[in-house]
C-alpha cells in the first residue's frame, strides 16, 4: 500500500523544530507575540460574532431537544460549504481507511520478550505488560496534566470544597466571559458527548481564531467527547492552529482519548485512529504533542507503541521531522516501545544526517556492559539500522556494531548483523555534515 504523503504545513516550522532539536533556541520574537495575543481577552466584535452564532445553536438545540428538528433536517442542510466537505471526508474514510485500520489489529507482539523487557522497566509498577497486566490507574496517573488541570491552574481557582451548586457554576465560568458564550457552549459539550456522524457546530469552528481558545475548549468539556467529536475536532484543529497550538490540542486532548481507549478496550477506536493520522499533518507538531510526551514519561505500553506506530508507517512523514525525532528517542533512556518506533522510523529509508546516524550507533553501544538481556525487539531496530544505513557508517562504527553483537548475541538475528556488517561499502570522507542546519 502506497504511503500518504502528508507535507508540513507550518508555515516556517521546519527551522524552529530543527532548532529546537539541535539545542538552540528560535522563534522568540514569535513566542513573545504569542504570549502577548494569550493575555488579551475576547473583544467586541469577536464578543457580537459569538453572540450571534451561540443564539442560533441555543435555537437548534432547544428545537432539538422538542423533537421538532432532525439530524437530517433541512436546517441541517443549510450548513456551510465546509459542513459539506466534512460529510464527503467522512465518506472516504470507509474504503482504504478501513483496511488499514484493520491491519494494525492483526499486529502481535512476542509474549516470550516480555521477560526482556520487564528489565528495563522504570519502575515496578511499569505498564509495559499489555493486557490484564497493564495498570491503567497507574498509566493515567503518570501521563501528565490534563486540559481540565492546566486551565484550572491557569485560573487560579478550585472547587473540591465547595457544596454550593451557584458557587461552582460560578466556578466553572472563566472571569470576564459572557455568560451567553459560556452558556451556548455548554451545551455544545453535550452535543459532542453523543456526537455520531456529521459536521460540528459552527459555534465550535471558531474556537481556534480565540486567543483564549483552551479556555472555551475547556467549556465543551473535551474528557467526555466521543470518538468521532475527538476526530472532527482533530480536523479543525489542525487547520485553523499554528504548530504551537495544535501541538497543545495534540497533547492535552488527543493523546488522553487515545491511551483511555486503548487502555480500556485494548484496541483504538476507528475514529482515534483516523484522527491520529489527521495529526500527522502537522507532524513537528505530532511528534512534540503526542510520541515524545508519551516516551518521555516512561508509561508507553507495547499495544499503544504497536497502533501508533501503525499509523507512522502508513504516513509519508518529512525528513527533517523524522530525523529529529530518531535523535531526541536515541538520546532517551531505553525502554520497549522506543524500539519499536526506531525500528518504523528507520523503515521509512530516508537520507539522514551524519549526526542521527551518530546518535543511534551510540544509542546501541551504550548497551554493551549493561548485563541485563536485550529483547527482541533491540535486536530488530539494530538489524534494520544496518541493513539500511551501514554503507553510511565508518569503519570504526562497524567495527564497534561487530564487537557489540557478540556480547549482545541473538541466535537469529545477531549473524543477519554481522553479514550486513561484513558486506558495508567504506562511507565518503565529509568535512561537515550541512543537512538540517547541523
Amino acid at each position: 500500500m502506497e504511503q500518504e504523503d502528508y507535507s508540513s504545513d507550518d508555515d516556517g516550522r521546519d527551522a524552529e523544530w530543527s532548532d529546537d532539536v539541535g539545542g538552540t533556541e528560535g522563534g522568540d520574537g514569535q513566542r513573545k507575540k504569542g504570549a502577548k495575543n494569550k493575555e488579551t481577552w475576547v473583544d467586541a466584535k469577536t464578543s457580537e460574532k459569538i453572540l450571534s452564532l451561540a443564539k442560533e445553536q441555543l435555537d437548534e438545540i432547544h428545537m432539538e431537544e422538542r423533537g421538532a428538528v432532525s439530524g437530517s433536517g433541512a436546517k441541517a442542510k443549510k450548513a456551510v460549504k465546509d459542513d459539506d466537505d466534512d460529510e464527503e471526508d467522512d465518506a472516504a474514510l470507509d474504503f482504504q481507511n478501513r483496511e488499514e485500520y484493520e491491519a494494525y489489529l492483526e499486529t502481535n507482539l512476542d509474549p516470550s520478550d516480555l521477560r526482556a523487557l520487564h528489565s528495563f522497566m522504570p519502575s515496578s509498577s511499569s505498564p509495559f505488560a499489555t493486557g490484564a497486566n497493564a495498570s491503567p490507574a497507574h498509566a493515567h496517573a503518570q501521563r501528565g496534566q490534563t486540559l481540565a488541570d492546566v486551565i484550572m491552574a491557569k485560573l487560579k481557582q478550585r472547587d473540591a470544597d465547595l457544596q454550593d451548586r451557584d458557587a461552582r457554576v460560578a466556578l466553572e465560568r472563566p472571569p470576564g466571559m459572557n455568560p451567553k458564550i459560556v452558556e451556548v457552549y455548554s451545551k455544545i459539550a453535550h452535543l459532542l458527548s453523543r456526537h455520531r456522524s456529521g459536521s460540528l457546530p459552527k459555534a465550535f469552528k471558531i474556537i481556534p481564531s480565540f486567543a483564549d481558545w483552551e479556555e472555551i475548549l475547556y467549556l465543551t468539556k473535551p474528557t467526555e467527547w466521543s470518538p468521532m467529536a475527538v476526530y472532527q475536532a482533530t480536523r479543525v484543529f489542525v487547520s485553523n492552529l499554528r504548530g504551537d497550538m495544535a501541538q497543545r490540542f495534540f497533547n492535552l486532548v488527543l493523546l488522553d482519548h487515545v491511551r483511555a481507549d486503548i487502555s480500556e478496550n485494548k484496541k483504538l477506536n476507528y475514529h482515534l485512529y483516523m484522527a491520529l493520522k489527521k495529526a500527522l499533518f502537522k507532524p513537528a507538531a505530532f511528534f512534540k504533542g503526542i510520541l515524545l510526551p508519551l516516551l518521555e514519561d516512561g508509561t508507553c505500553t507495547l499495544k499503544e507503541a504497536a497502533i501508533i506506530g501503525s499509523v507512522l508507517s502508513k504516513v509519508s512523514i518529512p525528513v527533517l521531522h523524522s530525523a529529529a525525532c530518531m535523535l531526541k528517542i536515541a538520546e532517551m533512556d531505553y525502554t520497549g516501545p522506543t524500539s519499536v518506533f526506531i525500528r518504523i522510523l528507520l523503515d521509512k529509508k530516508y537520507a539522514l544526517p551524519y549526526r542521527v546516524l551518530d546518535a543511534l550507533v551510540f544509542h546501541f553501544l551504550r548497551f554493551k556492559s549493561d548485563a541485563r538481556v536485550m529483547p527482541v525487539l533491540w535486536h530488530q531496530s539494530l538489524l534494520v539500522f544496518v541493513q539500511r544505513y551501514k554503507n553510511d557508517l565508518s569503519s570504526d562504527q562497524r567495527t564497534s556494531l561487530a564487537q557489540l553483537v557478540q556480547v549482545k548475541h541473538h541466535p537469529q538475528i545477531s549473524p543477519e548483523v554481522q553479514r550486513e556488517l561484513d558486506s558495508a561499502e567504506e562511507r565518503p570522507e565529509v568535512g561537515v555534515d550541512t543537512e538540517m542546519g547541523m
